[in-house]
């Protein structure tokens, strides 16, 4: 029997090449005349913030740029985005970037709209209502935040990451232009790419998928393990960065609608407590979590071994399932980032720590296909170190 499931994402999703110079007039038609543009400060400096207001001038919008963005946002950025969409009256917030700046940007529009603060909204379903209007234009093939319910940011006074979890964070208009992640450099389109591999292999083993959210979660790994390479090591090639984009778009559709599992649960403490970057810190997991869950899902490992281009013919489930971890392996590594917790100075004896913390992200846990405990936890930090 197919299990009951529902299906949801972004309002309206827009993809192709040189699209970004539709976002004037996707605006316009939401009725929506003072937007709000949220951006990291490094891209905007790189000139995107001048194009952005060209291209905003020439529908006459009446735009206010925050750029106050960094990696890993603290929570108190979504109350100062907050404050200067009030100040501006904005009717709208644009968020261009990575995770970070779309995450913010998401929390910003439900904390102008309901006038509150950022903390009272961290967790499962507490925004009261709709915020403003959300166009969210990713520059990077990783998050696939543009399509998800979910903000999440680090709580520096606990030294640790939440989130805000909504189906109001849903954005109204999703707008992916490849052409803005050419200028991607290598290295963070590795940690990117593999955190959107990561989402996808996720979903597709949560506990929580269903036959549509496989769809894309299957496709997404099978797009990342044909383009993820060509990418890193030629990223002016157009087809490659087209088809990461795409792969990220329909590992956020899988994220958003099966969830994600353990990998997610273990990296928040690196990211909350030691600034380890989200996309860096997924990968540096995801082999050592896989090989913890592949007893848990044989088949779908399987599955995922063969979408990633693996000879499984001949292969017992088991084999076949083990070839998906060597496959994950293989690729990262190809990709320059085969890292350990002993190379990002993780201390092996903040590990019992580390995952007690990683114990209280418990909506991941409840989706992953084995069953974590402490010492499980601790297996897998020591697996990754």
């Amino acid at each position: 029997m197919i299990k009951n499931f529902t299906f949801t994402g972004a309002g309206k999703i827009l993809f192709g090449w040189g699209i970004c110079e539709g976002l004037g007039d996707c605006l316009a038609e939401l009725s929506c005349r003072r937007p709000l543009v949220v951006m990291d400060g490094a891209l905007a400096a790189q000139g995107l913030k001048e194009r952005i207001a060209d291209i905003l001038a020439r529908r006459g919008l009446k735009t206010i740029f925050f750029d106050g963005v960094e990696p890993e946002p603290p929570l108190e950025t979504a109350d100062e985005g907050a404050k200067a969409a009030l100040r501006g009256k904005c009717d709208a917030v644009v968020g261009i970037g990575g995770g970070s700046a779309m995450d913010t940007a998401k929390a910003i529009a439900v904390v102008a709209a309901h006038r509150a603060k950022a903390a009272e909204f961290l967790g499962l379903n507490k925004v009261p209502g709709p915020g403003l209007k959300t166009v969210m234009v990713p520059t990077t093939a990783g998050t696939g935040s543009e399509v998800t319910f979910t903000a999440v940011f680090v709580r520096k006074d606990l030294n640790k990451k939440e989130g805000m979890n909504s189906p109001f964070l849903y954005p109204t208009v999703a707008l992916l232009d490849p052409e803005l992640t050419l200028t991607l450099p290598p290295f963070p389109t590795a940690t990117t790419g593999i955190d959107a591999l990561c989402h996808a292999i996720e979903s597709y083993t949560s506990r929580n998928s269903s036959p549509m959210s496989e769809l894309f979660s299957l496709e997404a790994v099978a797009l990342i393990g044909g383009y993820i390479r060509v990418a890193v090591h030629d990223g002016r090639n157009a087809e490659a960065r087209s088809n990461m984009l795409l792969a990220s778009l329909y590992a956020g559709l899988g994220l958003a609608n099966a969830g994600v599992t353990a990998v997610h649960s273990l990296s928040y403490p690196l990211g909350g407590r030691y600034g380890i970057p989200h996309g860096l810190a997924n990968t540096v997991l995801l082999p050592a979590v896989m090989n913890f869950n592949l007893p848990g899902c044989l088949d779908k490992f399987a599955d995922l071994a063969e979408a990633l281009g693996e000879e499984t013919e001949g292969l017992s489930v088991r084999e076949a399932a083990g070839r998906a971890v060597e496959a994950v392996e293989a690729l990262i590594e190809d990709c320059g980032v085969a890292m350990s917790l002993e190379d990002l100075d993780i201390p092996e004896e903040d590990f019992a720590d580390l995952a007690e913390q990683a114990l209280t992200v418990t909506r991941p846990l409840e989706n992953n296909p084995r069953k974590i405990d402490r010492e499980a936890a601790l297996e897998i930090y020591r697996a990754a170190w």
